[in-house]
């Protein structure tokens, strides 16, 4: 029997802004995504940003950052990323379900997209698991 997974994505504080900075993908991910705690520091000053921790439990296991403009159909998936330790347990996954439910709401909202950079290793096959077409 398959275990249940809990995430949440949950709105960054004060008090848990280091341990979301803190969270790393692996060494050969570096490359594919900025590190947290410059995509928190774009979304200070990017009114359109939407940013969320991940969490399994009360764990901090990734980080979501979405460019939203309720005047445009298209929603951008612009940071994502599951920290190095708690990658392969479905986190991902079920984050990235969350965040197109969350787009779905959005009135007048009709696509989400999201970019990668190439290479070894890329998350293309992640994301098109997902649906998510090149």
């Amino acid at each position: 029997m398959r275990e249940t997974i809990m995430v949440s994505l949950q709105e960054i504080t004060a008090e848990t802004v280091r341990a979301i900075c803190n969270l790393n993908v692996a060494e050969h991910q570096r490359h594919f995504v900025a590190p947290n705690a410059i995509s928190i520091a774009q979304a200070y000053f990017e009114p359109k940003a939407w940013f969320r921790a991940v969490y399994s439990d009360d764990t901090p296991v990734g980080f979501a950052m979405l460019y939203e403009d309720p005047e445009e159909a298209e929603y951008h998936l612009w940071r994502f990323m599951i920290d190095a330790a708690h990658q392969g347990k479905g986190y991902g996954v079920e984050a990235l379900r969350q965040i197109i439910a969350h787009v779905k709401e959005k009135p007048g909202a009709t696509r989400l997209t999201l970019d990668y950079v190439p290479g070894p290793g890329t998350p293309q096959p992640f994301y098109e698991r997902l649906g998510f077409q090149p």
